[in-house]
């Protein structure tokens, strides 16, 4: 067996997906951490293009670099709305699994402080000073540990905060006909059978003849992988013309949506990040936009030596989440419903900019007045009393 020189380190990253290489590139890139030891863990090699990553943001951006497309404009549409609209001034954008990590993971590597090692966690321990962290080959140390492994089961255990999951199947596909607008995002299109849940389809297209289209739901439970598949095979038969295509990639992907409260399993030894932090979008599942922005809070956090378990800021957008899972939580149908509200009575940009939490009270207003207010009214009853 192969035993690595150190066994203690100052700091320990379990996960190298967007929070983890995140987070380690920006400690190996700050001179505070040059003289603190960095373990990066991973069971995976990051060889493979085993995600997409979407966000919108306003002008450029630090990944622009990595985009793989870009689009300005949106569909959103159902059953008896259509709308094809301008996002500006954002740009929604793309980004591949694999092209982030082909930048990030050498940058990670290359720092003389860092330590890369390939190995499934087993199992965390915190104890009175340190932080045992067991491999399957080997146990390590660290005075301080960051995780990205996220228990699904932590959040079932309670019933005050509703969990649904945001969960989709997609394929990337090459067609022999040119039928896809390659300037447009189809955001949401609810016009596939909602079968009492909140089901949309989402489409990104690379070109005219090439998409990555996904079957979304945002619900309780997951669905059998023929039922993703049967809804994606209906829909390209029906709005690109029974066109012939083949299956280039596929991905799968379960978001957790919840306002469950995951910073209060944090310690000032061990602090979980990205999904298992609770950084994903409680209301869309939207997680990579938010962790870059997190990243470096978490950054100034450490170099202020203030405790970890503190590291959460409260917002009144929770709030706003909250009310919408408790609604989609009762009457899982109504989703549909909401969104187009929505997307029909205001201007896309506005929504994505409530949606990135920017907004100011009266715009928020101007949100949650667009769709029914007896479900929301309802909702907040309950909430208060």
């Amino acid at each position: 067996m192969y035993f690595y020189s150190m066994s203690h380190y100052d700091y320990i990253i379990i996960g190298a997906g967007a929070a983890g290489l995140l987070l380690a590139e920006a400690m190996g890139s700050d001179s505070f951490f040059s003289n603190k030891s960095i373990l990066v863990l991973d069971k995976d090699n990051k060889t493979k293009n085993d995600r997409t990553w979407c966000f919108w943001e306003r002008g450029k951006g630090q990944f622009d670099d990595l985009v793989h497309k870009t689009w300005e404009n949106i569909y959103v549409g159902g059953q008896l709305f259509q709308k094809s609209t301008s996002i500006a001034p954002y740009t929604y954008k793309m980004l591949r699994g694999i092209d982030f990590y082909n930048h990030f993971l050498p940058k990670v590597k290359a720092y003389p402080n860092i330590t890369w090692i390939q190995e499934e966690v087993l199992y965390i321990e915190e104890k009175e000073n340190t932080v045992s962290v067991s491999t399957t080959n080997h146990k390590f140390s660290g005075q301080t540990v960051f995780s990205s492994g996220y228990d699904p089961s932590i959040p079932l255990k309670q019933k005050n905060y509703p969990v649904l999951q945001q969960h989709f199947l997609g394929w990337q596909i090459k067609t022999d006909q040119l039928v896809f607008n390659d300037g447009e995002v189809v955001f949401m299109d609810f016009s596939v059978a909602q079968k009492g849940n909140t089901r949309f389809m989402y489409v990104l297209p690379f070109s005219e003849n090439g998409a990555l289209v996904e079957y979304t739901l945002f619900s309780e439970q997951l669905l059998e992988k023929n039922e993703y598949e049967e809804a994606i095979k209906t829909y390209i038969s029906a709005n690109y013309g029974g066109t012939k295509y083949t299956i280039e990639e596929k991905e799968f992907g379960s978001i957790p949506m919840t306002c469950y409260p995951f910073h209060q399993h944090n310690t000032d030894r061990v602090i979980h990040i990205g999904i298992a932090g609770g950084w994903a979008k409680p209301s869309t599942g939207y997680t990579f936009y938010n962790t870059s922005r997190q990243v470096p809070k978490l950054v100034e956090h450490l170099k202020k030596g203030k405790r970890l378990s503190k590291f959460h800021q409260k917002s009144r957008f929770m709030f706003y989440d909250m009310l919408l899972l408790d609604i989609l939580h009762r009457n899982n149908h109504l989703g549909h419903d909401i969104f187009e509200s929505m997307f029909n009575k205001r201007k896309a940009s506005l929504i994505l900019k409530f949606l990135e939490n920017e907004t100011n009270l009266w715009e928020e207003l101007k949100i949650v007045s667009a769709p029914k207010p007896l479900p929301f009214i309802k909702a907040l009853f309950r909430r208060i009393f």
